[in-house]
């Protein structure tokens, strides 16, 4: 008989970032597809414990890991803490992320640093610990479509994810052919912290679509690269063709 069973199933997912918005959603998709899923948080630790529940309510396993990702001894203890718990991780997700305004003159060596310790040195921290297992795994990095964009309101954040995208790519070469890395670049999704739906309003005319994406819609590209076995160095833009429009506001 055939196996119809999700390609999932028996794998593990360590998502970071997982406690609230679109990591949430992410680790849930995961979930409800057969993976057992390393829930990490760094402060949000009641809504990680919740998310657990939630996810074991689907009939796979999950566990919480913290962390925080602006510190790399924290970083380096995230991923042997989930083999602890987990077993060994089939499924890197690099979600884990902060938002901060700041210009090109107003950034800081502060604010520059603390971008790239969470968006850049993280992630490769990461990655080259499950590549250390030896084994077939995915890596998935979420970038913003502010790599392709030049949004002048939020420099630290849009230099830091620039190199995530170039390390995206290092990374799909260093560690094939048994780990394959891509990223997603999400567009207008959320509101970020403060703001209301009003505020995304205001986007729907940056991309050619005319409309807000879903978080489901990023969970569900998750997916695909993590069930694709041909596909590895890729940068997804999920954010309805706003890369192609060249402005954001």
């Amino acid at each position: 008989m055939e196996d119809v069973r999700s390609p999932l199933t028996g794998k593990t997912a360590l998502v970071t970032g997982a406690a609230k918005r679109i990591g949430r959603v992410i680790a849930l998709t995961l979930a409800r597809n057969g993976a057992h899923v390393v829930v990490h948080y760094h402060q949000s630790a009641q809504e990680a414990l919740e998310l657990c529940s939630e996810i074991q309510r689907l009939g796979v396993s999950a566990w919480p890991v913290p962390g925080d990702l602006m510190d790399a001894q924290q970083a380096e203890k995230i991923l042997p803490d989930a083999v602890a718990k987990a077993g060994p991780i089939d499924i890197l997700v690099n979600n884990g992320s902060i938002f901060e305004k700041d210009t090109l003159w107003e950034a800081t060596e502060e604010s520059i640093g603390k971008n790239v310790r969470i968006h850049a040195v993280a992630p490769l921290i990461l990655a080259r610990q499950l590549a250390r297992q030896e084994r077939a795994a995915h890596i998935v990095n979420l970038l913003d479509t502010r790599v392709a964009v030049y949004d002048r309101e939020h420099a630290s954040y849009d230099l830091s994810k620039s190199m995530l995208l170039t390390l995206t790519r290092m990374l799909a070469l260093e560690l094939a052919p048994k780990v394959a890395v891509n990223a997603i670049a999400p567009g207008s999704i959320l509101p970020p912290p403060g703001q209301g739906q009003a505020y995304m309003a205001k986007l729907t005319y940056t991309n050619p679509l005319n409309r807000i994406g879903d978080p489901e819609e990023i969970a569900e590209t998750v997916l695909y690269l993590v069930r694709s076995r041909f596909v590895t160095g890729q940068i997804v833009y999920v954010d309805g063709g706003m890369h192609l429009k060249g402005h954001l506001y």
